[in-house]
């Protein structure tokens, strides 16, 4: 067992202990499922079958949530849950559910952890259980890796994440190197050039295939617009461009469509980006402690999820992602709107036109992308 997965083991330990992200969560309620159902069945219009989608991190408050609608997601054919402990029984939990896509679970059980059943050498239990879950996937989708709590950034939780997505691009170079791997790990303007610095170590990068998930960012820019305009928020479009933390968050209002340049003043634009780029703050100061954005993060993600099945089933779809990109040039990796095909990014559809207060705060988003870039192509370099 190589030394990079004991130091793995090890985090995950750390992060299981620790953090609600990665350690079994609730249940849900009956009325949950009738909703989620819902959520699915708007997610996929496609009527093909095609998609095999590994969660790491299945178990976790995002992975839980957000396995249960690719599994209620007729376009997926089979969800494998991986974790460091619970993804068995979030398995089982999900296969009792009546749609037609498989489930496996992968990891250990809550006895072979710490009970009776403890397993000695969990390290290469745990090894083998990743490939396993990770053998022939089309789609890999990472929310793994420690959650904010209050006081922290997303900088803050670099070191353990860091290494964690290093030895996850690892195991998706061994065992899926042609799947789309769509990463939710904070920070994400960290996580997804560590990601593919990994795998072009490896010989197998593929830029049209690694996207960072700003889709959360997305969602928030709709909710928080539809509520100060009145404008139905299912008819809302609003690119959102930059990277995935603070001040990287650059929510392009003048490009909404419907239009709500009249609805709304210069200040409450101003108002409205600042929300939307500290609406995790404003989730983890709400669960005062408890947790960060789960239930919003696993629906973005399976909506996410969804445009890359339809992409993979022949469709072509757009989505902002943060992705390697020219667009700005000091910036390597940058979220635009990008269009998706079978074989991945197909066109990166760039900035489009900004008025002058987006114009000032891209300025912004470059600078604090700039650092978080570095860093996480450094990690490599030193790791």
């Amino acid at each position: 067992i190589t030394h990079g997965f004991v130091f793995l083991l090890f985090l995950l330990l750390v992060v299981y202990f620790y953090s609600p992200s990665l350690a079994i969560g609730t249940m849900f309620a009956r009325s949950s499922l009738v909703a989620a159902r819902s959520v699915a069945r708007q997610l996929s219009t496609s009527s093909s079958n095609n998609a095999k989608v590994c969660v790491v991190g299945g178990a976790g408050g995002i992975g839980q949530p957000m396995s249960m609608l690719l599994k209620l997601n007729p376009a997926v054919t089979h969800v494998s849950v991986f974790d460091l402990v619970g993804a068995p029984g979030v398995a089982a939990d999900l296969s009792h559910i009546d749609t037609p896509a498989s489930v496996s679970g992968h990891g250990m059980t809550p006895k072979q952890f710490t009970g009776d059943d403890a397993i000695d050498n969990q390290a290469e239990f745990q090894a083998a259980a990743f490939d396993e879950a990770l053998k022939d996937m089309d789609i890999v989708v990472i929310p793994a890796g420690v959650p904010r709590k209050p006081g922290m950034t997303r900088q803050d939780l670099f070191e353990v994440n860091a290494t964690l997505n290093r030895d996850f691009a690892t195991a998706v170079a061994k065992n899926c190197p042609n799947a789309m791997v769509a990463i939710i790990s904070n920070p994400v303007n960290s996580t997804v050039p560590i990601f593919a610095e990994q795998m072009k170590k490896l010989g197998c990068y593929d830029p049209k295939k690694l996207f960072g998930v700003t889709t959360l960012d997305l969602v928030r820019a709709r909710t928080f617009l539809a509520e100060a305009t009145g404008v139905d928020v299912q008819t809302l479009k609003i690119p959102v461009i930059g990277g995935h933390a603070g001040a990287s968050i650059l929510p392009v209002l003048s490009q909404a469509t419907p239009s709500v340049k009249d609805k709304i003043t210069e200040q409450q634009v101003a108002d409205l980006t600042n929300r939307i780029q500290n609406g995790g703050t404003e989730v983890v100061l709400a669960k005062a402690g408890a947790g960060s954005a789960t239930l919003s993060m696993a629906k973005a993600g399976a909506e996410f999820c969804n445009s890359l099945i339809k992409a993979l089933n022949g469709e072509t779809v757009v989505e902002c992602a943060y992705v390697e990109s020219d667009v700005v040039p000091e910036c390597a990796y940058f979220a635009t709107p990008v269009k998706i095909g079978k074989n991945g990014i197909e066109e990166n559809l760039g900035l489009g036109e900004l008025d002058a207060f987006e114009q000032e705060k891209l300025t912004q988003a470059v600078a604090e992308l700039l650092p978080s870039i570095s860093e996480g192509v450094a990690f490599i370099q030193n790791n």
